[in-house]
């Protein structure tokens, strides 16, 4: 599963989903492959994410760096991460995975994300050094795809595996 989160009414924040959207828009994915806008819905998304064995979530991630930065985070880095309280709809995102605990159905899980420069402005255009980022957040979406051995491909184009 693929999960754009955050809010597309902040600037930058919404930049998991703008991600998710484009590439359901550019690509077709194998039936194993669901791409999911996911929004701010946090803990609701318990019911979605428990389904998936892997889970590449997109998001913005406020790590200190400069605005455009890129990350991948997986594993440990994925807790410590958040609880440095990047955005509210993260910190319900960790307790969903945590609660998949419960269920013993925890996905193997990776965030992909880039550093926002403005998250608190109301605005539904991503900053320039942003969307600057996009296609780059597509491209490494699309590596862990790769990584999973997921098929997709361009629309119009024949379905591929990696």
């Amino acid at each position: 599963m693929v999960l754009g989160v955050g809010n597309l009414l902040f600037t930058d924040e919404g930049v998991g989903i703008q991600v998710v959207q484009a590439l359901s828009e550019e690509y077709s994915f194998s039936d194993n492959v669901s791409i999911e806008d996911g929004g701010v819905l946090g803990i609701r998304l318990l019911g979605i994410i428990s389904q998936a064995d892997d889970l590449i979530v997109v998001d913005a991630i406020r790590n200190g760096g400069p605005p455009g930065t890129l990350y991948r985070l997986d594993g440990d880095a994925i807790p410590k991460r958040i609880l440095a309280k990047n955005s509210l709809h993260q910190v319900d995102l960790l307790e969903a995975l945590t609660l998949c605990q419960a269920l013993d159905k925890v996905p193997e899980t990776v965030i992909i994300g880039v550093e926002p420069q403005d998250i608190e402005s109301l605005g539904l255009e991503l900053t320039g050094p942003i969307q600057e980022k996009v296609e780059d957040l597509k491209a490494m979406t699309l590596r862990e795809l790769d990584r999973l051995g997921a098929g997709y491909a361009r629309k119009g184009s024949s379905l591929s595996c990696a």
